[in-house]
């Protein structure tokens, strides 16, 4: 299927619960049934995962995000360990959305470092290979041993704004952190690049001070690897309104939506909020102007050039 297919003797897809529709999806691309597993739950809440397939020297690749609840977490883990077990020839954890990024350093005292934590328990898990979507921190790639595909949603969120004939654009990054991403999207679209300086009094709080860059008058995407609680970009898209912006678009990779996330964009003047199904979003998190594209081609072929030992850099040539 899509001239993706693969010889199903030799290669599996598994997945836990965290987003299940989107390893469907990235099977049936690959023109293969999702392996059989059982993932259930004790009476005490234990996770329970069991491979109801030989893997036995399969080339064998764990679908499955880590956001919340922390039992995504535990069933990448367990499924790790028991395709290692099973025998299987190489073990690669393709993660969606890797959770625990933003504790990426020692910032504050006393503090743990989240991130390192998750890459020591993939490694000790016995995972041999990770495929990775829009990490927080690019750096989060030197914190594993093992080798890293770190893949970009890019191509997918681009396409679609191009779709739109968009004219005089102007692609801005809500914080300076995010200002190489959104120059990468100015460039794909033609557009140009503003930057939002802003200040957190507070974690989730976000103050915006200055906008760096012309917007009266153009229509602005804001570009961000992901959303939580919507202070940021809601924030950003008031202070563009501000200053004369047109039409105001939002796009990023991982939709958390915590909190007041859903509130904040249907009251807010943004026209549309665009993010990938990296992450499972549940009816409850939906709003009227929300765009949800899929990234399940995109992972499909980067399974498919790791499988057949092919560059995987080449999809974002």
């Amino acid at each position: 299927m899509d001239g993706l297919s693969v010889p199903v003797n030799t290669f599996r897809v598994l997945t836990g619960t965290g987003n299940r529709a989107l390893a469907q999806e990235i099977a049936e691309h690959l023109g293969v049934e999702l392996c059989k597993c059982t993932t259930s739950r004790f009476a005490d809440g234990e996770v329970f995962v069991r491979i109801d397939e030989n893997v036995r020297g399969a080339d064998v690749f764990i679908v499955q995000p880590t956001n919340p609840p922390a039992e995504n977490v535990l069933e990448l883990l367990l499924l790790i360990d028991a395709a290692r077990r099973a025998s299987a020839a190489r073990v690669t954890v393709v993660i969606p959305y890797f959770g625990y990024a933003r504790q990426d350093r020692k910032d504050q005292p006393r503090v743990a470092i989240g991130a390192k934590l998750m890459a020591n328990m993939i490694e000790a898990s016995g995972a041999n290979r990770l495929l990775g979507l829009d990490f927080h921190a690019h750096q989060l790639q030197g914190m594993f041993d093992l080798p890293v595909d770190h893949l970009y949603a890019a191509p997918v969120l681009t396409a679609h704004y191009r779709k739109k004939n968009l004219q005089d654009v102007v692609v801005v990054a809500p914080d300076v952190g995010s200002a190489k991403m959104a120059r990468g999207f100015a460039k794909r679209l033609n557009g140009s690049l503003a930057i939002i300086d802003k200040r957190r009094p507070a974690a989730n709080v976000a103050e915006v001070v200055n906008v760096v860059g012309e917007v009266e008058g153009r229509d602005c995407i804001i570009a961000d690897d992901m959303i939580d609680t919507a202070g940021s970009v809601t924030e950003a898209a008031r202070a563009l309104k501000n200053l004369g912006a047109r039409d105001i678009y939002v796009c990023a990779t991982h939709a958390l939506f915590s909190g007041p996330a859903v509130d904040r964009f249907k009251a807010s003047a943004i026209k549309e909020v665009a993010v990938t199904n990296s992450i499972a979003l549940p009816d409850s998190k939906r709003f009227p102007q929300l765009t949800i594209l899929s990234v399940g081609e995109l992972l499909a072929k980067a399974i498919r050039f790791t499988h057949a030992d092919q560059s995987v850099s080449s999809l974002f040539e």
